[in-house]
């Protein structure tokens, strides 16, 4: 039985809606160990944990994924690589504890969402943002312009290992 269930090609989120349902332990605990592996040859992290209400469109796979293990993920969400959804443990801050995103939210590639706060519905999030308050539905968070800073003479940009 096990010979017949290697054979099968199963995706990420596939695998993950197989451990969270399966009663056997022998099967549950095969899932556990392919899905282990998809996570650590795309350097992610997506807990059993995460409440994740919808499976999210990832363009680009799980690549470089990190979400915390109490983080909440609405419906129709899309998700770009190297998105970290993470806590915040210190208990003098603010946002203590982990984001809640709303449904239809689009997460640009290097985003940071960190904290507990919540992203409303409809949300969108450019590339390389960080995120620790509250999003209103219905919004785009985008990075300020660059700042552009002129030097009057030429920089030696080699890089020189220590």
């Amino acid at each position: 039985m096990l010979k017949i269930m290697k054979a099968k090609n199963y995706n990420f989120w596939t695998i993950r809606k197989l451990i969270l349902n399966e009663k056997s332990s022998l099967k549950k605990k095969y899932y556990k160990r392919k899905y282990k592996k998809l996570l650590k040859e795309n350097g992610a992290w997506i807990p059993l944990s995460v409440d994740i209400k919808g499976a999210p469109l990832m363009p680009h796979g799980i690549k470089g994924v990190f979400i915390s293990k109490n983080a909440t993920i609405g419906k129709g969400c899309t998700i770009l690589h190297q998105v970290t959804i993470g806590s915040n443990a210190f208990e003098d801050s603010k946002h203590t504890g982990s984001p809640v995103i709303g449904d239809n939210v689009f997460i640009g590639a290097g985003a940071k969402i960190i904290g507990g706060i919540k992203i409303g519905n409809n949300v969108r999030i450019g590339a390389g943002c960080v995120v620790c308050e509250d999003i209103p539905d219905n919004c785009t968070v985008v990075l300020p312009k660059p700042v552009i800073i002129e030097h009057k003479e030429s920089r030696d940009n080699k890089y020189k290992i220590l």
